[in-house]
């Protein structure tokens, strides 16, 4: 599965690829106007609406003795997709570490479990609802979906110019962190020298002998 999900992402099979892609944005874009149930019941219609003549034509050539009864859909038929049991184990387990792991990690951002990640998920949040006024969650699953199916070929394409351009991101906010820890430092009060420490006191002489 993940072999064909990647195959997919990189355009190894246009046709597929073509297929997925387009489907998946229209049937996306439709849900402005349509509901999730009415898109599916139509991509449903419109796949029957080719497979069905289609499956009545070998029929007739069939019955006309001009086929030998192949199934034009054998092939997809036969592909197995049950799952055994150790992979719904597998599936099921994955699935419940990854709940458990949102979980966790949600009630420690809410009960302050750390105050740097706390705030993180604050300003996060915080731009979150000017996202949301601005678009909906729909028009980001779609540009999503665009993205995955864009980048990683735009990113294999140009992966030479766009790591130079990520080396100079990086030495570029390395230089402005260092501008701002220079500035830090030359504004920050010094520190009061330590007094120095007083010279011991001399030893003193020990009187001379009593004279005889």
């Amino acid at each position: 599965m993940a072999t064909k999900l990647v195959d997919l992402v990189y355009w190894r099979s246009m046709r597929w690829t073509g297929v997925v892609f387009t489907g998946l944005v229209i049937g996306l874009a439709s849900q402005f106007q349509l509901s999730a149930i009415t898109v599916l019941s139509h991509v449903c219609l419109g796949v029957m609406c080719v497979t069905f003549p289609l499956r009545l034509y070998y029929k007739l050539l069939e019955l006309l003795r001009w086929n030998p009864g192949v199934h034009p859909f054998q092939s997809y038929l036969d592909n197995d997709s049950t799952l055994t049991d150790k992979d719904t184990v597998m599936l099921v387990e994955e699935a419940v570490l990854l709940i458990a792991f949102a979980v966790t990690e949600i009630k420690r951002l809410l009960f302050i479990d750390s105050m740097i990640d706390s705030i993180k998920f604050v300003v996060l949040l915080y731009l979150l609802t000017y996202i949301g006024v601005l678009t909906n969650g729909l028009t980001l699953v779609i540009t999503a979906v665009i993205a995955v199916f864009s980048l990683p070929l735009l990113y294999k394409k140009q992966q030479v110019r766009m790591r130079r351009m990520v080396r100079a991101i990086k030495a570029f906010v390395k230089r402005i962190k260092n501008l701002f820890l220079s500035l830090y430092n030359s504004v920050r009060p010094s520190s009061a020298p330590a007094p120095a420490p007083k010279p011991a006191a001399a030893p003193a002489v020990k009187q001379k002998a009593k004279s005889k």
